[in-house]
């Protein structure tokens, strides 16, 4: 039994040297988004709110702090990338995250090719081994307990088109740590790695 807590308020805050909330909501998916502007410029960025929500139609979504590039592009041209971000290219998806001005192509400052997708007009990462092509379904503006706006959005979107390399595939079944698939963790520099070696078995109840 524990018998010593650590308890606060968020509206008063944490209280401690790092907001433990993305620590404890962790490790999470990245959402390596690929856009493009109306102007055709593509845009390539990580956000690490991001998940899937439902299988038939698959829908993802991912939430950005502020109107940022990624959301503007998506808001006017209705369509977007997901890419999956693995450990072969984390210094990629870790350069996309620089913050630079709207009219600079981070697939260039990634060193990573810009694909077309085959459904959609947004550009995918080539080198990715997993790519989903999604169509807006939402674009969702968060807000408070007390109905306040704030400035993060949720976009969600269907995946109406799925890339992947078919030697991640064995036996009709998707190998999830053959990828190497990262994740965000807490803090400013946390990162995991899915491996074979983490894996464990466990059937539900009514499996």
């Amino acid at each position: 039994m524990i018998d010593n807590w650590h308890f606060y308020e968020p509206v008063n805050g944490h209280g401690l040297a790092h907001d433990p909330l993305n620590a404890i909501v962790a490790p999470r998916p990245i959402g390596w988004i690929g856009s493009r502007s109306g102007a055709g410029v593509n845009n390539l960025a990580p956000y690490s709110f991001f998940n899937v929500f439902n299988y038939r139609p698959p829908l993802i979504g991912f939430s950005s702090q502020g109107w940022k590039d990624s959301v503007a592009n998506i808001a006017e041209t209705k369509v977007f990338t997901w890419n999956l971000a693995t450990m072969t290219l984390a210094q990629a998806m870790n350069a996309s995250a620089a913050t630079v001005p709207a009219e600079v192509d981070e697939f260039g400052l990634a060193g990573v090719t810009a694909e077309d997708g085959r459904l959609v007009a947004a550009p995918r990462v080539t080198e990715s081994p997993v790519s989903f092509e999604c169509r807006l379904t939402q674009l969702i503006r968060l807000e408070t307990k007390e109905g306040h706006e704030l400035d993060q959005w949720l976009v969600i979107g269907e995946a109406v088109g799925i890339h992947i390399a078919a030697d991640l595939i064995e036996n009709g079944i998707y190998q999830t740590a053959r990828a190497r698939p990262i994740l965000r963790g807490g803090g400013p520099v946390d990162y995991f790695e899915v491996t074979e070696a983490a894996r464990f078995e466990m059937r539900r109840p009514d499996a």
